[in-house]
């Protein structure tokens, strides 16, 4: 009789045991290291995808000048300011012409004067060839007479040289009228470009623009080259895009665009690949595309930033998964397939993707198949799994 609660008391610490070691396997195999890896899976369709490229780039103008003097001076007059919209051939600024005006008019002077001089040239020309002609007339009568003895040998001889005399005498003549013309055209030579380099001091717009920068003031110096205002030409606007070397497959000119402005998010702007440079950047591994818009960007800026997406042609049916299941294991590419509840790693050949995330399975599955597209923790072959619908915060692929 004085054993029964002895035992009873037995019983009920082993009970207890039981109860406390079988809520200790629980959580150890429900929420310890024992347990189960919560997946959450997807199943392989088949389907299409419409991939494409996306980029960054910056707001450039493929026309633009800088609009400055050819030789060093002084600005005397800047006529537009920023944001002024100009016309061909419009003046905008001036520069100080020195004494250009002065050089022009001693040059006009000095046309003049060799002008006079070639007249004159001209007249001695006439006056020689007169006399060369008067004197071959006195030749030949001259001959004739002696053939026929009437005047001495003496006389003969005089006549002929007058007649040499005024041979030499036109020939220097004509030479000195051919001298003066090549004075009046090296001197209007030398006006015509004294007139360029006058003109050049007047700093005209080359084209339809506006005017981006003021770079100078009246009364500043500038040297050869330097601007004194920069212009563009708005409607040449176009996107300068930066393409990861590796996601930049099927870039090519033509291609549709969809250009998001930083200043207008909401408000996408259309285009298309106007070129492809042929020259990337190495060091950020990135090709270069240039966009152009299919309509004048009038509200964008030079400098801004956009977003540029480019779309692909629509690809062949393929099977598909998430982006996000596929996995790096040992150097090879490949995702967790689910074999009789189990993950097992399949090796698998991939082949376009798509911005929503998506990408095609050319080889290693088949329709139907279960992967494994976020886990809470790193898998291994044979694991036990536990597929739910979303993970916790906190978990990792």
């Amino acid at each position: 009789m004085n054993q029964h609660p002895h035992l009873l008391r037995r019983i009920g610490i082993g009970a207890l045991a039981v109860a406390l070691v079988a809520a200790l396997a629980f959580v150890a195999l429900r929420t310890g290291p024992l347990a189960p890896v919560k997946v959450t899976v997807t199943s392989v369709q088949e389907g299409k995808l419409n991939p494409a490229i996306f980029g960054i780039g910056t707001v450039e103008a493929r026309r633009s000048w800088m609009v400055g003097p050819t030789v060093a001076g002084r600005v005397l007059s800047v006529r537009v300011d920023v944001g002024d919209v100009v016309k061909a051939g419009q003046l905008l600024a001036e520069m100080d012409p020195v004494d250009l005006d002065q050089r022009l008019a001693a040059l006009d002077a000095a046309i003049a004067r060799a002008t006079s001089t070639q007249a004159a040239a001209q007249a001695q020309v006439a006056d020689a060839t007169a006399r060369r002609e008067l004197a071959a007339i006195n030749a030949k009568r001259n001959q004739e007479l002696a053939a026929q003895n009437f005047i001495s040998p003496g006389s003969l001889e005089g006549r002929l040289q007058e007649k040499a005399s005024a041979d030499a005498a036109l020939q220097a003549a004509q030479a000195n009228l051919s001298g003066t013309a090549q004075d009046i055209s090296r001197q209007r030579a030398e006006r015509a470009a004294l007139q360029q380099q006058r003109g050049n001091v007047r700093l005209l717009a080359p084209s339809d623009a506006v005017v981006t920068s003021r770079d100078a003031e009246a009364g500043s110096t500038v040297v050869a080259g330097q601007p004194v205002l920069r212009l563009v030409d708005p409607a040449s606007l176009w996107v300068r895009m930066r393409v990861d070397q590796g996601r930049s497959a099927g870039l090519a000119p033509g291609l549709k665009a969809s250009i998001v402005l930083r200043s207008q998010p909401r408000t996408p702007l259309q285009g298309q690949v106007a070129r492809v440079e042929m020259l990337a950047d190495a060091v950020t591994e990135e090709r270069i595309a240039q966009i152009a818009f299919a309509a004048p960007a009038v509200t964008a800026s030079v400098g801004e930033l956009a977003e540029v997406e480019l779309q692909l042609p629509e690809t062949a049916t393929a099977l598909l998964l998430p982006n996000a299941s596929i996995q790096r294991l040992q150097g090879q590419t490949g995702v967790w397939r689910r074999s009789e509840g189990k993950p097992v790693f399949a090796t698998v050949r991939l082949g376009t993707s798509s911005l929503d995330g998506r990408v095609q399975v050319l080889e290693g599955l088949k329709a139907g198949d279960s992967v494994v597209v976020y886990s809470q923790k790193a898998l291994t072959e044979g694991a036990r799994v536990q597929v739910v619908d979303a993970l916790v915060k906190g978990s990792t692929p």
